[in-house]
């Protein structure tokens, strides 16, 4: 498929604001992509490779800035790049600007046709994630400005895009599992329950494509591969008992998720946000080497201790899953202990479809140590029973968890439920910032909050209180590079990091793009261990607001 094609298509589907029209015209496209297919199904949602790898770009926005204002001419900086950004506030209208082909006697990538297919653009990309070691900057930069050079500027504006993983077209996993079923005659929940086994909605196409339902029925989970994390909603002890006629009731760790895979020789850590984690978390790594035997994935999650054995807070537990040099060090400084809670798969046999209970039995056959601390309870007395052992061992809480409930990677639904004594608090995008003044100066200090909708994110309000000099300087080093504009002091975030915070209210607010407000936000906590597609939602955060007011009215 040419790429002027795929923008074609694209454009056609941004222009169109209806739901079942989306998914007709995403249809048509996945029809039409012929060997491109698996591409093509990744680049109509913005990503460029399978969501279970962690291969990225790893491309800042200053550095496709600069490969654009190389390809528009000697006369364009990155800094005027940056400024038409500033007022259009979209990539793709700002390469869409320029002429582009006119550099391409500059010595552009693949100059020796005129027309670039998608599978000249992903070949491209992948060279860009693959470069590595001195000079992969400039390597980087040399194959976007020649993409670039052989672009139109509608192609330009799906490109650049592509390359920012900001493709804003309104399709998302949704639109495509639809269009799957619809382009190749298999039902909508065969090919929901693939793309959450494979986490690979290119491949569920291609097989839908080739091999028809049956094919698709038969995707299961791989060993190497992870699912995304099963989720839990906010909820209490007499409502989840007053559904189901029993709980598993576990202690409710202040740790971060891993999915564990293991051959039965080989081991594999995997973060919540699927990112091989394996080489700074020896202990895992060594605890399941030493207690499971052959082929298993485990879901768990991993805990900072002190010399006594007892927890510590979250971001010691996140200093270890970003080292990557001293580990033994790291290792001697701040200790690690696993609870596994889930057995997704045993012995070479796919369990998520089994329920809880069953998934938990063959977790206990697998293991005689490094379990959650848990009760089966029937009654509200004997789940509060375990809260208060929970609570007393110094975790946050307790997790109630249907027994007959099957694991459904990506959901976060009613079938888990997260109790915690303190207020809740939501996991948000930072958007946006604003420098510091005195002596924090140069210190990024105040910070944009955003939750997640169907087609971007909106502003719920700001947080500057909570944050110790060293959070600030660790949230300004990681925030500095995903700069795309600024304006005296505010800057524009590439929406990138996610923060835990808490809140005394959610109220109305004409001032935030989401139409409400954190009242009195507070940091408490940087979420390495989460993107921005686990942050929270504009939805959950509206259902909470209508709680907040019901319960303000019953008072």
């Amino acid at each position: 498929m040419l790429f002027a094609e795929f923008a074609d298509r694209a454009a056609a589907i941004e222009a169109e604001p209806a739901d079942l029209a989306i998914v007709e015209l995403v249809t048509d496209l996945l029809l039409a992509a012929a060997d491109d297919l698996p591409v093509v199904a990744r680049f109509v949602q913005g990503r460029v490779f399978p969501a279970w790898t962690s291969t990225t770009l790893d491309v800042g926005p200053q550095l496709c800035y600069a490969a654009l204002a190389r390809a528009a001419g000697p006369n364009v900086t990155a800094d005027d790049v940056e400024a038409a950004l500033a007022t259009t506030g979209d990539v793709g209208t700002v390469a869409a600007s320029f002429d582009l082909r006119g550099q391409r006697s500059l010595g552009a990538f693949g100059e020796s046709s005129t027309e670039v297919t998608v599978a000249d653009v992903f070949e491209g990309l992948d060279a860009v994630a693959t470069a590595a070691g001195p000079g992969s900057q400039n390597r980087k930069l040399d194959t976007l400005f020649g993409l670039f050079t052989r672009c139109s500027p509608r192609e330009a504006r799906y490109l650049a895009r592509l390359v920012l993983g900001e493709m804003r077209i309104g399709v998302g996993e949704g639109a495509v599992r639809d269009a799957i079923a619809a382009a190749f005659d298999v039902p909508e929940a065969t090919v929901e329950r693939a793309i959450m086994v494979t986490n690979d909605c290119g491949r569920v196409a291609e097989v839908a494509r080739d091999e028809g339902e049956a094919g698709v029925a038969s995707l299961q989970l791989e060993l190497g591969r992870p699912v995304q994390s099963m989720l839990a909603q906010a909820g209490t002890i007499e409502d989840a008992l007053d559904e189901w006629p029993a709980a598993l009731v576990e202690y409710k760790y202040d740790g971060a998720r891993v999915q564990v895979h293991t051959d039965g020789a080989n081991v594999t850590v995997f973060s919540r946000n699927m990112e091989d984690v394996t080489e700074p978390l020896p202990e895992v790594v060594g605890f399941v080497e030493a207690h499971v035997d052959g082929p298993a994935v485990l879901d768990g999650e991993v805990v900072a201790v002190d010399e006594d054995g007892d927890p510590l807070a979250f971001q010691h537990v996140l200093r270890r899953f970003r080292r990557k040099h001293d580990v033994e060090r790291a290792r001697e400084a701040v200790g690690l202990r696993t609870y596994f809670f889930d057995c997704l798969a045993a012995g070479g046999e796919d369990l998520l479809d089994e329920p809880l209970a069953v998934r938990r039995d063959r977790l206990e056959a697998l293991l005689d140590a490094g379990l959650a601390e848990h009760g089966r309870c029937e009654t509200v007395a004997a789940a509060r029973e375990v809260e208060a052992a929970a609570l007393d061992a110094g975790h946050e809480g307790v997790m109630l968890k249907d027994l007959d409930s099957p694991y459904r990677p990506g959901r976060r639904g009613r079938h888990w439920r997260k109790v915690k004594p303190e207020v809740d608090t939501l996991d948000c995008v930072v958007t946006g910032a604003e420098w510091g003044e005195g002596r924090r100066a140069t210190l990024l200090g105040t910070f944009e909050l955003s939750v997640r909708t169907d087609d971007g994110f909106a502003t719920v309000g700001n947080v500057a209180t909570g944050l110790t000099d060293e959070a600030l300087a660790d949230l300004t080093e990681r925030l500095e590079p995903l700069v795309r504009s600024s304006a005296g002091q505010r800057v524009d975030l590439e929406p990138a990091v996610v923060v835990e915070v808490g809140y005394a209210e959610i109220q109305g607010s004409p001032k935030t793009t989401a139409g409400l407000a954190l009242r009195f936000p507070r940091f408490v906590a940087l979420r390495e261990d989460k993107s921005p597609e686990a942050a929270d939602t504009l939805e959950r955060l509206e259902a909470l607001a209508d709680g907040s007011d019901r319960a303000a009215a019953d008072g």
